[in-house]
């Protein structure tokens, strides 16, 4: 029976796909029986597409709604599923394992045994199906690299999804938990640290909401906020979101860890797999050749040319800014790029577009 279930829960996970899908491998079984009981496992398959109350997930299931109702509460300070509220009534959702599941699991930033263990079935996880799938074939871009805003060259048109700062006005609470991937890593390896700030991975909204009631990080504000952007961007982090233009989430990625980014470095053109629509133009009056651009370039785009200036590789380059905020000559500014589609409207149209395209998740 308690194997059933997890195959049934291999199948589920299989049709919702994301970056890492369920693959019916020996991997696969061993890190759900870490991650699930049993009965979460069953109530997580029941759960439909989107958000629903306990009442709807418990009539796929041979259980009573309070008994759901409580399975519910403890996989969502789990990580194994999503909450929220709807006109006062808790309703609960599925996350994908990629993104969702993996990353809420070290969202908190603790090192105790279990967070290790699971460090390394994930780890092991993603290798083994790495292994049989390959680098996943990015047709059209589900992430979006957001620009260093304030390094945009004046006269361009800069619209809100182009500015971190706008979601950071707009939406109430805001939140900030660990980078999950940086701490991933060093769950495994201690010694396996690029240095770089983990405390600046933010939520939005709901989603804030969620990571702040489970106690996966903690509330901000916009000060704060801001503070967290200045120090991810003086880091070098990449800043990168969902490919929409409402987004919840904001990571601050490096090239070294992060999925998202390794993700786009892994395509042929990372430059079209992922992009901010900008692009880096240098003042070479200003310039001295100094090669900060280069050494900080998170894409290995830039190179030096015979005439001692920068040289842009188009299909590696993302407009992150990076080079820009670095640049200590600030010789350098971004502006529009053309042939970058604008981000998708909403979830439902990134949703569309992927499915037209056959592309896989993060």
């Amino acid at each position: 029976m308690t194997a059933t279930i997890y195959q049934n829960l291999c199948k589920t996970l299989a049709q919702r796909g994301g970056r890492y899908p369920g693959v019916d491998i020996p991997e696969f079984y061993a890190l759900m029986e870490e991650l699930f009981t049993p009965e979460e496992a069953e109530i997580y398959c029941a759960i439909p597409r989107g958000f629903n109350p306990p009442s709807t997930i418990a009539d796929g299931i041979d259980k009573p709604v309070n008994e759901v109702a409580d399975i519910l509460e403890s996989m969502a300070n789990k990580g194994l599923c999503t909450t929220g509220k709807f006109k006062a009534t808790a309703i609960y959702g599925a996350p994908l394992l990629v993104p969702g599941v993996f990353e809420y699991q070290f969202m908190r930033g603790t090192s105790t045994k279990k967070d290790k263990k699971l460090a390394k079935l994930i780890h092991q996880y993603k290798a083994a199906v790495d292994k049989i799938q390959g680098p996943p074939k990015v047709t059209f871009p589900t992430t979006r690299v957001i620009p260093v805003d304030r390094k945009i060259e004046a006269g361009n048109t800069i619209h809100t999804y182009d500015q971190v700062a706008a979601y950071i006005e707009k939406y109430e609470p805001l939140s900030v938990s660990t980078c999950f991937c940086r701490h991933e890593a060093k769950l495994i390896d201690i010694d396996d640290d690029c240095g770089k700030p983990n405390e600046v991975c933010m939520q939005f909204g709901m989603s804030a909401q969620f990571i702040i009631d489970r106690k996966m990080g903690r509330l901000i504000n916009k000060d704060e906020a801001l503070s967290i952007l200045k120090l991810a961007e003086d880091a070098g982090l990449v800043h990168t979101s969902i490919n929409r233009q409402e987004i919840d989430f904001l990571c601050n990625c490096c090239s070294c860890h992060c999925m998202i980014l390794k993700t786009a470095l892994d395509q042929p053109k990372p430059g079209l797999s992922m992009n901010s629509g900008f692009r880096p133009i240098w003042d070479f009056g200003l310039c001295t050749a100094c090669e900060t651009c280069i050494d900080n370039c998170p894409t290995e785009a830039l190179t030096m040319s015979a005439r001692d200036v920068p040289d842009i590789d188009l299909d590696r380059c993302i407009g992150c800014g990076v080079c820009a905020s670095g640049c200590p000559e600030n010789a350098i500014t971004l502006e529009t790029r053309a042939g970058i589609a604008i981000p998708p409207i909403d979830r439902k149209a990134l949703r569309t577009a992927i499915k037209e395209t056959g592309t896989q998740g993060i």
